[in-house]
């Protein structure tokens, strides 16, 4: 995926799109635990006050970053697109900006990006799911999905540390699939959402 390019990005998503620069640039010297506040609003040329009144730290700012990062992915997910070709388009951005995920995903602290990540895949596999069918998934199902949403992160992060080297996003989308537990495959498949 193509760097935003501040031209593009024009008030309060500019300002964001400013400070998201600075901090993958710090990444690329220092890890995002050493990286302080000063230290990204002088990169970025702006004053802690802007930065305050976008973010609440800078877990918050690389959450966002990968929010925007990842939108588009699930949004062609929801509009009809299936859960594999949900992941490859995940994977490619990712490996476009491997060094900032990588550097983003070895933070363990409040807020991180790893917590980050499963919080909004969990929640977007409910959301799918009762927007296809109109019903929430049950316990027993939330909790594998639970457990199949934390195994995946898991596995997303190993693959970046590595440098993405070891997988295309395609091998590593279809090697989450296999994964799956039956149950859930069997769900996603009749709604529709699994070939």
């Amino acid at each position: 995926m193509a760097e935003p390019q501040e031209s593009q990005h024009t008030g309060e998503s500019g300002g964001k799109y400013r400070l998201a620069e600075a901090v993958k640039r710090l990444m690329a010297r220092q890890s995002l635990e050493d990286i302080t506040v000063k230290e990204i609003t002088g990169e970025a040329g702006v004053s802690r006050q802007t930065f305050y009144r976008h973010f609440l730290d800078k877990y918050d700012l690389v959450n966002w970053y990968f929010d925007e990062l990842l939108a588009n992915s699930f949004r062609e997910m929801g509009y009809g697109r299936t859960i594999y070709e949900g992941l490859v388009r995940k994977f490619r951005y990712i490996q476009a900006e491997k060094l900032f995920f990588r550097a983003a995903f070895q933070s363990d602290q409040q807020n991180n990006l790893k917590d980050h990540d499963f919080r909004k895949i969990y929640g977007f596999y409910q959301d799918l799911y009762r927007k296809k069918t109109g019903e929430d998934l049950d316990r027993g199902v939330l909790a594998l999905l639970e457990m199949y949403c934390q195994a995946s992160i898991y596995m997303t992060v190993k693959w970046v540390s590595r440098g993405t080297r070891d997988a295309a996003p395609e091998e590593l989308a279809e090697l989450m699939l296999q994964a799956m537990p039956p149950a859930l495959t069997d769900l996603f498949v009749r709604c529709d959402l699994l070939r």
